[in-house]
């Protein structure tokens, strides 16, 4: 084994290493929206890690595959009696195999080059459990996800929308872990000291997975229907079928059911915390705005953006691409926030 090199020229190559697979985690929580809006998430019903990378080559294999889908709920239920076909299958299906493909891609993308750096002894000082731990995220992020896809194929005609807020948030934590060791990673390359996690940005971050959470329940419920239907409905926001507080809400399981459950409910919280985690937001982008600009910019970029997002996803009656668009800056929010976090962490340090 390599003697260890603690250059910044190691530093800096690391740091762009973790970034450009923190880009495929952005890219597969955009694929992964895609593949919720048009129920293609049960689509696939077995996990095979190696064979499982190339989809059905020929007549016969596809035939069995669409076979062992029409076991499934969503098919018995619903799609069976739309009258699906094999064509239909062949689209649901593609979107599933190119998730699970990225997810595979984004495997190797970091597995790999770890190996490599570890070998050549590339890794500073401190950094190789926080990179074990990654690994292990990314590890978990699978087992979860096909533990997710399992819900949908034996108990239900959708997945759980518990096990998809687990699915989606790892990958987000997965994602502000990347950027943060990056930009700790650039740190070290300009001799400067790694940045801490200060009580505020802490506050911060945690107020922003709240509201994560509430977006994947709303996400995993199909709760943003019942704000209302077709495009450019007025009562939708900042009403919600033209009442602040939406009738239908279910209390008869409880409170907390309720908020776990029910997609009037989930869906109110989910639209009204936003503010609360844009006023955090601002907060946090002054706290930092005279020592990293850029960071301030990019954190009112993305909350700006994701709210008028999220108000046209539920105008425009989820719409498919503004929905997958309205995901995918939340991930970019992520990155954002972690960025502003960690540069108030060096500002402090």
């Amino acid at each position: 084994m390599s003697k260890a090199v603690h250059s910044p020229v190691s530093a800096a190559i690391l740091a762009r290493w973790l970034l450009g697979v923190a880009t495929l985690v952005v890219l597969i929580v955009a694929v992964g929206g895609i593949t919720r809006l048009t129920e293609s998430g049960v689509s696939i019903t077995e996990w095979k890690p190696v064979t499982g990378t190339l989809p059905p080559l020929n007549d016969a294999a596809w035939q069995a595959e669409y076979a062992a889908y029409r076991q499934t709920p969503q098919y018995l239920e619903i799609n069976g009696p739309a009258g699906m076909t094999l064509e239909t299958y062949k689209f649901i299906y593609f979107w599933e195999w190119f998730h699970r493909l990225i997810a595979r891609i984004i495997g190797l993308a970091f597995a790999l080059p770890l190996a490599w750096f570890w070998v050549r002894g590339m890794i500073p000082a401190g950094y190789k459990p926080r990179l074990l731990a990654l690994l292990a995220l990314g590890a978990l992020q699978g087992t979860v996800g096909w533990w997710m896809v399992k819900s949908g194929i034996v108990n239900d005609v959708k997945v759980s929308h518990f096990r998809l807020a687990a699915h989606l948030l790892i990958a987000l934590a997965t994602l502000g872990g990347l950027v943060w060791t990056a930009l700790d990673l650039r740190a070290l390359a300009r001799g400067e000291a790694r940045a801490r996690l200060t009580g505020f940005a802490a506050f911060a971050l945690a107020a922003l997975t709240v509201q994560l959470f509430f977006g994947a329940l709303v996400a995993g419920l199909r709760a943003g229907y019942v704000a209302g239907a077709g495009w450019f409905n007025w009562d939708a926001w900042p009403l919600m079928q033209g009442k602040f507080v939406p009738d239908g809400i279910g209390w008869a399981a409880g409170a907390l059911h309720a908020l776990l459950s029910d997609p009037f409910l989930t869906h109110f919280v989910h639209r009204w915390w936003a503010w609360g985690v844009v006023a955090i937001l601002i907060v946090l982008a002054r706290k930092v705005r005279a020592n990293h600009r850029p960071a301030s910019i990019a954190i009112h970029c993305a909350f700006g953006a994701q709210v008028l997002l999220g108000i046209a996803t539920v105008m425009s009656g989820m719409a498919l691409w503004i929905a997958v668009l309205h995901q995918l800056c939340g991930a970019l929010l992520v990155a954002a926030t972690a960025l502003g976090s960690h540069a108030l962490g060096r500002r402090n340090a």
